[in-house]
């Protein structure tokens, strides 16, 4: 569980993670691993319809909660069940402990919960006197150590056989064998007379079906029938949005659930609990069993019209499985109780933003877990939603406000880069690079060389090139710089423009566009993020245009995924979204508009490696069109997870640098591994990273943007 209470702090507890090598090794192994085997599951699924209908439904029911839970309770009653809804936490536990001690219960054995968790149930019978038991065999390993869940699924991945040996050697008084059926063959010894013995059982609840009052428990191990069926009393707890209709929108879940989660087609037991089963231990013979719905925020945020939908999580940890940031530091620095990107959302609303503050910070944006998600939630777009309404809430930091301020003011912005180029001089010592920065400004940022502002903007340059380029072309179209081609890598922007007067378009190049603001809206400066959107479309008048093409993967998700919802209550709102409509990545209008195949390229025996940008292949939904322009120009060499973030992240690689350095590490040693000379990249701010890197590893790899590439073996 997180508990640092100032950035500083929670950035040394992320360096004691990244420090571990087995923890790392680990999650590495298993992330790999995971995406195979989740594409083998879903082969013969079609994914991205059964997850659409599954988030239409969750929404539906989110209106329905009320009506839902009468009927449940009605149904549930009828069959001997007691039905309660509590508000908080702290009623949640007072109710279980009051079931317990009305009951005379002393022994307490639980399956899985992340409810429970929620609540810190355990703590609170156990200051009522009861001895509490975790069953499931991760759940009982990190109770032994006096740990929290390292992840929602797999609670105990963090830990090697030989660490659980020795807390099995300390719960025993024996000493145990590493070997992991020995390990099994233990908890099981171990938790048998706990079974038997026990008074009441808790589960959580996957589902709680309306219309016959009916709870579902999916389980990969026994102990979740044993312990809603052995105790005399039976306490089920579930969030209220768990709920639904029928035993039809549970079936659909599991379609899903299990197949997220650890890549299985179903769990080994699905268990449903209708009404009290018969107990030869209670004078009726029938078992107490009492189902709890737990508020706690969920109400308010199923009001929420931009957060509801966090309320569809059906808990697969899926988020987690593929985060590059949990793979690198796991669920204990990546979570409150929640882990992964549903953990950050949740921290926020279930156990306040004291909790979260540096929590949703600890997001890179690669949007890979929104690409997973078996619930289609936009996690990032959430987690960023939360950053700025701490910022409203608490003030921003003094540099996020000043940069916000700069970017609102294009010209300020564009005359401070300019005066850049001259000061930097002194730090640059000649060369691309900024070499000699004093280390107050470059703190943690020795892992990879940052580059200098150009001699000459693009902007300055435009005057020149445009003079040799057809006014008439088949499509007018056009760029969109953003603030590193401009300033920094004005050369792509040149090759971008060979590329396309090549295709037959007319160029244009508006002076009044500045930086997309995604640097602003990542740190929660809502107002600066829309300023900067209103003054893009301004400069370009969309309308006029067939086409605006951008370099930069990340300028045009942002633009065509969040410029309509930035400016829905603008007077540009309309101009917005012509500006989102006629948007497109280099790659893709090349290879898609334009229809430069191979017989536009002289195609080189150069081996050159591919990054797939984050915003490119997941916020963009572009995979194949660059790969299919690099085997038309150059020898294409595929790498290991090309699809997984570089590290960059804009402003996230300046406020976790050891997390960025690692990933970047991760990167180019999967790249140099393919034999390529060069890679190229669809984003400035992936070849700042990989070029920064590659230039201090000794430049083993050359790394430039595809459309440099292209525009050198054009025929």
């Amino acid at each position: 569980m997180h508990s640092a209470e100032t950035m500083q702090e929670y950035r040394g507890r992320l360096q004691e993670s990244l420090e571990n090598s087995f923890l790392r090794e680990t999650l590495d192994k298993f992330a790999v691993a995971y995406k195979a085997n989740r594409l083998n599951i879903f082969a013969d699924i079609d994914e991205k319809e059964l997850i659409q209908e599954i988030a239409a439904a969750k929404d539906e029911g989110l209106t329905q909660l009320e009506a839902m839970y009468a009927q449940f309770k009605a149904e549930a009653e009828k069959r001997g069940v007691h039905v309660h809804r509590v508000a908080t936490a702290a009623e949640a536990n007072d109710l279980i402990c009051k079931i317990a001690t009305d009951n005379n219960c002393k022994l307490v054995i639980k399956s899985k919960s992340m409810t429970a968790e929620e609540i810190h149930v355990n703590h609170a019978l156990e200051d009522a006197g009861c001895k509490v038991v975790e069953t499931d065999l991760g759940e009982w390993i990190i109770q032994l150590r006096h740990e929290g869940p390292t992840h929602m699924v797999m609670p105990a991945i963090h830990l090697s056989r030989f660490q659980v040996a020795d807390t099995f050697t300390d719960e025993t008084k024996l000493k145990q064998d590493s070997d992991i059926s020995k390990l099994v063959k233990v908890a099981r010894r171990e938790l048998r007379s706990r079974f038997a013995n026990a008074d009441m059982g808790i589960s959580g609840a996957n589902f709680a079906i309306a219309d016959t009052g009916t709870v579902g428990i999916c389980t990969n191990e026994g102990n979740g029938r044993l312990t809603t069926t052995l105790p005399r009393v039976h306490v089920a707890l579930a969030g209220i949005d768990k709920l639904v209709p029928n035993i039809h929108d549970a079936l659909r879940i599991i379609r899903v659930l299990p197949r997220n989660a650890t890549a299985q087609a179903i769990t080994t037991y699905v268990s449903w609990m209708t009404g009290a089963a018969e107990h030869t231990q209670t004078p009726d013979k029938r078992k107490i069993m009492h189902v709890i719905f737990l508020d706690n925020g969920r109400t308010a945020l199923a009001k929420d019209e931009i957060c509801k939908s966090a309320l569809r999580c059906v808990r697969c940890g899926a988020c987690a499985n593929v985060c590059p940031v949990y793979r690198l530091v796991g669920g204990h620095k990546m979570g409150y109780v929640y882990i992964g990107a549903i953990g950050l959302i949740l921290t926020y609303f279930f156990h306040g933003r004291e909790n979260a503050r540096n929590l949703v910070q600890n997001c890179i944006n690669c949007e890979a877990c929104k690409d997973v998600c078996a619930a289609g939630i936009d996690l990032p777009g959430i987690i960023q939603e939360i950053r700025a309404r701490l910022v409203e809430e608490e003030g921003a930091p003094v540099e996020s406000t000043l940069l916000a301020k700069v970017l609102e003011n294009r010209k300020l912005f564009h005359s401070l880069l300019r005066f850049g180029k001259f000061a930097q001089r002194p730090v640059t010592g000649g060369t691309p690079y900024i070499r000699h920065l004093p280390q107050i400004f470059m703190k943690g940022q020795g892992f990879r060389a940052l580059p200098a502002i150009a001699s000459k903007a693009f902007r300055d340059r435009w005057k020149d090139i445009s003079k040799s380029l057809p006014a008439n072309g088949k499509l007018r179209v056009g760029l969109f710089a953003g603030c590193a081609q401009d300033f920094v890598y004005p050369e792509q922007l040149e090759a971008a423009v060979k590329v396309l007067a090549a295709g037959g378009c007319s160029v244009e190049f508006p002076m009044g566009q500045s930086c997309c603001g995604l640097p602003v809206r990542m740190m929660g400066e809502r107002k600066a993020a829309e300023s900067t959107a209103e003054a893009n479309i301004r400069a370009f008048d969309p309308a006029r245009l067939d086409y605006v093409v951008t370099l930069c993967a990340s300028c045009a998700s942002h633009i065509k995924n969040h410029y309509v919802e930035l400016l829905a209550d603008s007077p540009l709102r309309t101009e917005a979204q012509q500006f989102a409509a006629r948007i497109r990545d280099f790659s893709s209008f090349v290879y898609d508009v334009l229809g430069l195949k191979e017989d536009a390229f002289r195609k080189s025996g150069q081996a050159v490696g591919y990054h797939a940008s984050c915003h490119l292949c997941r916020g963009l939904g572009v995979t194949q069109q660059p790969r299919n322009l690099l085997r038309a120009a150059a020898d294409y060499k595929e790498a290991k997870e090309e699809d997984v973030c570089c590290g960059f992240g804009g402003t996230y690689s300046m406020k976790f640098p050891e997390i960025a350095e690692q990933m970047l590490k991760n990167k180019l040693d999967n790249l140099e591994a393919s034999g390529a000379a060069t890679v190229v990249a669809d984003c400035p701010g992936c070849v700042i990273q990989l070029r920064g890197g590659e230039e201090k590893r000794g430049n083993t790899v050359t790394v430039e943007h595809i459309a440099e590439l292209l525009a050198r073996q054009l025929k």
